[in-house]
């Protein structure tokens, strides 16, 4: 979304400021004042840009969920020794206290997100506004706050579920509400964001990278995904193949900072190089995952700080002749990156992630990277039907989609005759190998036979102190400290 009016929310005002790159947002405290609704379209279109910029933040998107691959075994911390991501580390080693600073940020990320949408769907129907503006906000607003709750309640489980604006004078210490209540608001929010968003094309270039039609469609197919409603997903795959989503015809332009939102994209969230603000600060609009994720001392990137190392046994798990190998890790006698080769000694494991960064010479500080990331992608699509498909018992029709994937991956296509567990288990690794670091593997983990399937493949390459209890996250302490109606997950 470039080049449009992004929200500035204070405690007491709320103005409108511009933003140099994307519909990027600035500040959003984590308590609005409630009594300081929008009055008109424009307020409201800016307040709907705040609601997206929770996504933005460490404790989301440009950190805390990709790190999710690290406790799903994708990969180690690396990094620069000692403390540096211990958080991460406990998670990965199922050691996780309640007081992990992962595990607290993951629980406060979504609720300011969740507090502007409430004040949009709250506000909106009332607002003397173009209709288009109003239910174009009312989707976006249900799509982010689905989005916000969908991702508390794959990590956390029962949730307080709040739907409308919290204030001084309302219920400042809302109980958890069962997940089936989360998940039954989650799809009436998604069916709702279905009937009143534009489709993707139907955005002008100002708009690019909203939530559209096609994103509601594709979050209420992966809801449906974790839910075991095989029909319905295949139901909504299907409708999204016609409308004008299709892979790309090369994996890394899902990387590519020049070819953001394109035709496989379904959501994405939108960052920039010049958004002028602090780095480590909620305000900051440029991408961590290339200064994070660069090789340690090999001058790749701004930054480099050698997060997100691979493991041996993610590597092995390629098949011979896999084109997306080159295009997400780097090995010894990889392609040059920028010119430039890459040595084992780089990292820990003797691999580190590639398909986030961008080259030194294109962006020379590690506080500008403008890479988005991937929240959806048309290729999950594909596979999500894939899956659907076999659960229904149609596992020669799951082949086409699977097969689809594969293709642009350079691998054979795989042939009819396996069993229905044997084609779950293909689909689950195809996933993991487009997915990679996408922050994907973790939900994979724990929703597939309700998690024993994780459990499974986390004893098998050595953690075996995983156990049931490690497939919600404990509820922070200090947020059980402020709100003492707040219950503790099992085991923690």
């Amino acid at each position: 979304m470039k080049k449009i009016k992004i929200a500035l929310l204070a405690l007491i005002t709320l103005t409108a400021v511009n933003c140099s790159d994307d519909f990027l947002d600035k500040t959003q405290p984590d308590t609005i004042n409630t009594g300081n609704y929008p009055k008109t379209g424009e307020e409201l279109i800016t307040l709907v840009n705040g609601a997206y910029q929770p996504l933005q933040r460490p404790k989301l998107y440009n950190m805390r969920m990709w790190t999710s691959d690290i406790f799903a075994g994708n990969s180690i911390v690396g990094a620069g020794g000692g403390d540096d991501g211990i958080e991460t580390t406990q998670l990965a080693n199922f050691v996780t206290s309640t007081d992990n600073q992962g595990v607290l940020d993951l629980w406060r990320g979504p609720w300011p997100g969740i507090l502007s949408s409430n004040i949009i769907i709250k506000t909106a129907p009332n607002l003397n506004i173009d209709d288009s503006i109003r239910n174009r906000c009312l989707g976006e607003a249900y799509f982010l706050r689905a989005h916000y709750y969908f991702i508390l309640v794959r990590f956390f489980g029962d949730v307080p579920l709040v739907t409308e604006p919290q204030d001084v004078n309302g219920d400042l210490y809302p109980s958890r509400a069962p997940k089936t209540d989360i998940y039954n608001l989650i799809v009436s929010d998604l069916e709702k964001a279905i009937q009143l968003l534009p489709t993707k094309q139907q955005y002008g270039e100002g708009d690019k990278g909203r939530a559209s039609k096609g994103a509601a469609i594709g979050a209420l197919a992966k809801v449906n995904l974790t839910l075991g409603n095989w029909q319905k997903v295949v139901d909504l795959t299907t409708q999204l193949e016609g409308m004008g989503y299709a892979l790309n015809a090369d994996y890394s332009d899902n990387f590519n900072v020049n070819t953001e939102n394109g035709i496989e994209s379904l959501f994405e969230v939108q960052y920039a190089s010049d958004g002028g603000y602090d780095f480590w600060s909620n305000e900051n609009q440029a991408s961590w995952t290339s200064p994070f994720m660069g090789p340690r001392g090999a001058n790749f990137v701004g930054g480099g700080w050698g997060w997100n190392q691979p493991t041996q046994e993610f590597v092995d798990s390629y098949e011979a002749g896999d084109k997306r190998k080159d295009k997400t890790i780097f090995y010894q006698g990889c392609p040059d990156f920028d010119g430039k080769e890459y040595k084992s000694t780089y990292s820990l494991t003797g691999y580190n992630v590639k398909k986030f960064l961008v080259p030194l010479s294109a962006f020379p500080s590690y506080d500008n990277s403008p890479l988005n990331f991937p929240i959806m992608r048309y290729s999950e699509v594909l596979l999500m039907k894939a899956e659907a498909l076999n659960e229904l018992g149609q596992t020669s029709l799951a082949l086409i989609p699977l097969n689809t994937v594969r293709t642009r991956a350079g691998l054979a296509n795989v042939t009819s005759g396996l069993s229905q567990a044997a084609f779950r288990e293909k689909v689950l690794h195809e996933r993991r190998m487009e997915l990679a670091f996408e922050g994907q593997r973790w939900f994979d983990l724990i929703r597939t036979n309700n998690g024993q399937y994780g459990l499974d493949f986390l004893h098998s390459i050595g953690k075996t102190n995983a156990t049931t209890k490690h497939l919600l996250l404990p509820i922070p302490q200090i947020e059980r400290d402020r709100n003492p109606n707040l219950t503790q997950n099992p085991g923690y």
